[in-house]
Protein backbone atom coordinates (compact mmCIF):
# COMPACT_ATOMS: atom_id res chain seq x y z
CA UNK A 1 0.00 0.00 0.00
CA UNK A 2 0.96 2.98 -1.01
CA UNK A 3 0.46 5.87 1.83
CA UNK A 4 0.77 9.16 -0.14
CA UNK A 5 -1.65 8.16 -2.77
CA UNK A 6 -3.47 5.66 -1.72
CA UNK A 7 -2.58 2.98 -4.15
CA UNK A 8 -3.16 -0.99 -3.66
CA UNK A 9 -2.92 -3.77 -5.47
CA UNK A 10 -5.99 -5.88 -5.94
CA UNK A 11 -4.81 -8.98 -7.57
CA UNK A 12 -2.87 -10.28 -10.58
CA UNK A 13 -5.73 -8.03 -12.80
CA UNK A 14 -5.33 -4.81 -11.67
CA UNK A 15 -4.57 -1.96 -9.18
CA UNK A 16 -7.03 0.22 -6.87
CA UNK A 17 -6.84 3.71 -5.59
CA UNK A 18 -8.88 5.94 -3.03
CA UNK A 19 -8.90 9.95 -4.14
CA UNK A 20 -10.59 11.90 -1.85
CA UNK A 21 -12.31 14.33 -3.85
CA UNK A 22 -11.17 16.86 -1.29
CA UNK A 23 -7.47 16.96 -1.64
CA UNK A 24 -5.34 20.00 -2.99
CA UNK A 25 -5.24 19.71 -6.78
CA UNK A 26 -1.48 18.87 -7.07
CA UNK A 27 -1.54 16.32 -4.61
CA UNK A 28 -5.15 15.22 -6.37
CA UNK A 29 -2.74 14.96 -10.46
CA UNK A 30 -0.08 13.49 -8.66
CA UNK A 31 -2.19 10.29 -7.35
CA UNK A 32 -3.77 10.22 -11.05
CA UNK A 33 -0.44 10.28 -12.31
CA UNK A 34 1.39 7.29 -9.95
CA UNK A 35 -1.88 5.39 -11.18
CA UNK A 36 -0.90 5.89 -14.80
CA UNK A 37 2.78 4.83 -14.18
CA UNK A 38 1.93 1.94 -12.35
CA UNK A 39 -0.25 0.68 -15.54
CA UNK A 40 2.34 1.55 -18.00
CA UNK A 41 5.32 -0.04 -16.55
CA UNK A 42 3.24 -3.33 -15.89
CA UNK A 43 4.03 -5.69 -18.82
CA UNK A 44 0.60 -7.38 -17.52
CA UNK A 45 -3.12 -6.87 -18.66
CA UNK A 46 -3.80 -4.10 -16.00
CA UNK A 47 -7.12 -2.78 -14.69
CA UNK A 48 -7.19 0.54 -13.16
CA UNK A 49 -9.89 0.68 -10.33
CA UNK A 50 -10.59 4.65 -8.85
CA UNK A 51 -12.83 4.78 -5.58
CA UNK A 52 -14.15 8.07 -4.51
CA UNK A 53 -15.78 7.70 -0.73
CA UNK A 54 -18.20 10.06 -0.22
CA UNK A 55 -17.23 13.65 0.52
CA UNK A 56 -17.61 14.41 4.35
CA UNK A 57 -17.71 18.21 3.83
CA UNK A 58 -19.25 18.08 0.64
CA UNK A 59 -17.82 20.81 -0.84
CA UNK A 60 -19.28 22.82 -4.28
CA UNK A 61 -16.61 24.98 -5.05
CA UNK A 62 -13.55 23.52 -6.96
CA UNK A 63 -10.65 23.35 -7.83
CA UNK A 64 -10.18 26.22 -5.19
CA UNK A 65 -7.30 28.89 -5.28
CA UNK A 66 -5.15 27.30 -7.50
CA UNK A 67 -3.04 28.32 -10.78
CA UNK A 68 -3.88 27.91 -14.47
CA UNK A 69 -0.19 25.71 -14.19
CA UNK A 70 -1.78 23.82 -12.02
CA UNK A 71 -5.46 23.49 -14.17
CA UNK A 72 -3.09 22.20 -17.02
CA UNK A 73 -0.93 19.82 -15.27
CA UNK A 74 -4.56 18.35 -13.79
CA UNK A 75 -6.29 18.31 -16.90
CA UNK A 76 -2.91 16.46 -18.84
CA UNK A 77 -3.33 13.70 -15.95
CA UNK A 78 -6.72 13.41 -16.46
CA UNK A 79 -5.80 12.57 -20.54
CA UNK A 80 -3.06 10.38 -19.75
CA UNK A 81 -5.51 8.50 -17.55
CA UNK A 82 -8.00 8.25 -20.34
CA UNK A 83 -5.50 6.83 -23.04
CA UNK A 84 -4.54 4.38 -21.19
CA UNK A 85 -4.16 0.87 -22.87
CA UNK A 86 -5.95 -0.36 -19.49
CA UNK A 87 -9.56 -0.40 -18.98
CA UNK A 88 -10.47 2.41 -15.90
CA UNK A 89 -13.14 1.50 -13.62
CA UNK A 90 -14.60 4.26 -11.65
CA UNK A 91 -16.73 3.64 -8.47
CA UNK A 92 -18.32 6.91 -6.33
CA UNK A 93 -20.49 6.58 -3.83
CA UNK A 94 -22.54 8.89 -1.51
CA UNK A 95 -22.34 12.63 -2.64
CA UNK A 96 -19.16 12.92 -4.66
CA UNK A 97 -18.20 16.70 -5.43
CA UNK A 98 -14.97 18.15 -6.50
CA UNK A 99 -13.25 16.33 -9.63
CA UNK A 100 -15.29 13.22 -9.38
CA UNK A 101 -17.11 14.04 -12.86
CA UNK A 102 -14.32 14.66 -14.37
CA UNK A 103 -12.64 11.32 -13.42
CA UNK A 104 -16.11 9.32 -14.00
CA UNK A 105 -16.64 10.64 -17.48
CA UNK A 106 -13.24 9.27 -18.69
CA UNK A 107 -13.66 5.84 -17.41
CA UNK A 108 -14.58 2.70 -19.31
CA UNK A 109 -16.95 1.54 -16.66
CA UNK A 110 -18.74 3.49 -13.98
CA UNK A 111 -20.32 1.32 -10.58
CA UNK A 112 -22.37 3.70 -8.36
CA UNK A 113 -24.33 3.11 -4.89
CA UNK A 114 -28.04 4.05 -5.41
CA UNK A 115 -27.36 7.01 -2.82
CA UNK A 116 -24.80 8.65 -5.06
CA UNK A 117 -25.21 11.63 -5.84
CA UNK A 118 -22.66 13.93 -8.16
CA UNK A 119 -22.63 17.21 -7.03
CA UNK A 120 -21.16 19.56 -9.90
CA UNK A 121 -18.11 22.15 -9.51
CA UNK A 122 -19.83 25.04 -9.69
CA UNK A 123 -18.12 28.71 -8.12
CA UNK A 124 -20.26 31.77 -7.57
CA UNK A 125 -23.20 30.07 -9.14
CA UNK A 126 -21.05 29.06 -12.61
CA UNK A 127 -20.01 25.62 -13.63
CA UNK A 128 -16.10 25.01 -13.57
CA UNK A 129 -15.36 25.57 -17.01
CA UNK A 130 -12.82 22.74 -17.22
CA UNK A 131 -12.45 19.58 -19.77
CA UNK A 132 -15.32 17.99 -18.11
CA UNK A 133 -17.86 20.23 -19.65
CA UNK A 134 -16.32 19.30 -22.98
CA UNK A 135 -16.62 15.68 -21.97
CA UNK A 136 -20.40 16.00 -20.75
CA UNK A 137 -21.41 17.30 -23.85
CA UNK A 138 -19.32 14.44 -25.63
CA UNK A 139 -21.57 11.72 -23.54
CA UNK A 140 -24.92 12.67 -23.08
CA UNK A 141 -25.12 15.52 -25.63
CA UNK A 142 -25.79 19.23 -26.30
CA UNK A 143 -28.95 19.24 -24.90
CA UNK A 144 -29.08 17.79 -21.98
CA UNK A 145 -25.18 19.18 -21.10
CA UNK A 146 -26.82 22.92 -20.98
CA UNK A 147 -29.73 21.80 -19.13
CA UNK A 148 -27.29 20.61 -16.18
CA UNK A 149 -23.96 22.95 -17.00
CA UNK A 150 -26.37 26.13 -17.17
CA UNK A 151 -28.96 24.98 -14.11
CA UNK A 152 -26.23 23.44 -12.30
CA UNK A 153 -28.50 20.68 -11.25
CA UNK A 154 -26.75 18.36 -9.23
CA UNK A 155 -26.86 14.49 -10.66
CA UNK A 156 -28.33 11.71 -8.48
CA UNK A 157 -28.41 8.20 -8.91
CA UNK A 158 -30.81 7.45 -11.09
CA UNK A 159 -30.48 10.21 -13.64
CA UNK A 160 -26.51 9.43 -13.91
CA UNK A 161 -27.66 5.89 -15.02
CA UNK A 162 -30.48 7.11 -17.39
CA UNK A 163 -27.68 9.78 -18.60
CA UNK A 164 -25.24 6.89 -18.98
CA UNK A 165 -22.87 8.51 -16.46
CA UNK A 166 -22.91 5.27 -14.25
CA UNK A 167 -23.16 2.04 -15.94
CA UNK A 168 -24.50 -0.01 -12.82
CA UNK A 169 -25.79 0.60 -9.19
CA UNK A 170 -24.91 -1.68 -6.58
CA UNK A 171 -25.35 -2.15 -2.70
CA UNK A 172 -22.46 -4.08 -2.92
CA UNK A 173 -20.02 -2.53 -4.11
CA UNK A 174 -16.84 -4.83 -3.45
CA UNK A 175 -18.74 -7.42 -5.33
CA UNK A 176 -19.71 -5.44 -8.37
CA UNK A 177 -15.73 -3.99 -8.66
CA UNK A 178 -14.72 -7.68 -8.66
CA UNK A 179 -17.34 -8.81 -11.08
CA UNK A 180 -16.16 -5.66 -13.57
CA UNK A 181 -12.11 -6.52 -13.12
CA UNK A 182 -12.61 -9.93 -13.63
CA UNK A 183 -14.62 -9.36 -16.48
CA UNK A 184 -13.34 -6.48 -18.20
CA UNK A 185 -9.47 -7.01 -17.12
CA UNK A 186 -9.60 -9.23 -20.77
CA UNK A 187 -9.96 -6.26 -22.63
CA UNK A 188 -6.87 -4.51 -21.00
CA UNK A 189 -4.18 -4.22 -24.66
CA UNK A 190 -3.42 -1.41 -26.95
CA UNK A 191 -6.70 -2.65 -28.87
CA UNK A 192 -8.63 -0.74 -25.92
CA UNK A 193 -7.07 2.52 -26.69
CA UNK A 194 -7.83 2.16 -29.92
CA UNK A 195 -11.55 1.10 -29.59
CA UNK A 196 -11.72 4.18 -27.66
CA UNK A 197 -10.13 6.78 -29.76
CA UNK A 198 -12.35 5.14 -32.76
CA UNK A 199 -15.29 5.92 -30.65
CA UNK A 200 -14.46 9.57 -29.73
CA UNK A 201 -13.83 10.22 -33.44
CA UNK A 202 -16.90 8.44 -34.69
CA UNK A 203 -18.54 11.43 -32.70
CA UNK A 204 -17.21 14.28 -35.34
CA UNK A 205 -15.52 13.04 -38.02
CA UNK A 206 -17.15 12.52 -41.51
CA UNK A 207 -17.93 9.29 -42.75
CA UNK A 208 -15.13 9.09 -45.64
CA UNK A 209 -12.57 10.88 -43.37
CA UNK A 210 -13.29 8.20 -40.32
CA UNK A 211 -13.03 4.65 -43.03
CA UNK A 212 -9.40 4.89 -43.28
CA UNK A 213 -8.74 4.60 -39.16
CA UNK A 214 -11.31 1.91 -39.02
CA UNK A 215 -9.56 -0.07 -42.10
CA UNK A 216 -6.41 0.13 -40.45
CA UNK A 217 -7.45 -1.15 -36.89
CA UNK A 218 -9.02 -4.14 -38.85
CA UNK A 219 -6.23 -4.88 -40.84
CA UNK A 220 -4.47 -4.94 -37.24
CA UNK A 221 -7.52 -7.10 -35.64
CA UNK A 222 -7.26 -9.55 -38.16
CA UNK A 223 -2.95 -9.71 -38.33
CA UNK A 224 -3.62 -10.16 -34.63
CA UNK A 225 -6.51 -12.80 -34.88
CA UNK A 226 -4.42 -14.90 -37.55
CA UNK A 227 -1.71 -14.78 -35.28
CA UNK A 228 -3.84 -16.02 -32.48
CA UNK A 229 -5.13 -19.33 -34.40
CA UNK A 230 -1.56 -19.97 -35.58
CA UNK A 231 -0.40 -20.16 -31.62
CA UNK A 232 -3.27 -22.34 -30.83
CA UNK A 233 -2.85 -24.83 -33.74
CA UNK A 234 0.79 -24.95 -32.49
CA UNK A 235 -0.13 -25.81 -29.32
CA UNK A 236 -2.36 -28.69 -30.54
CA UNK A 237 -0.32 -29.93 -32.31
CA UNK A 238 2.46 -29.84 -29.49
CA UNK A 239 -0.36 -31.52 -27.45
Amino acid sequence: MDADAGIELTDALGITVRLDAGMPLPELTAAVNEVCERVEDSRERMVAVLRFPPTPAHPREWPGDVSIQEVNRWERAVRRLERLDAVNIAVAEGTCGGPVLDLMLTADFRIGTPDLTLMLPVNDGHYWPGMSLYRLVHHIGLARARRIVMWGTDIPASEALELGIVDQLSEDLAEAVQAAVVLRGRLSDHETRIRRRLLEEAASAEYDDALGAHLAACDRELRRLRTVAAADDAESEDG
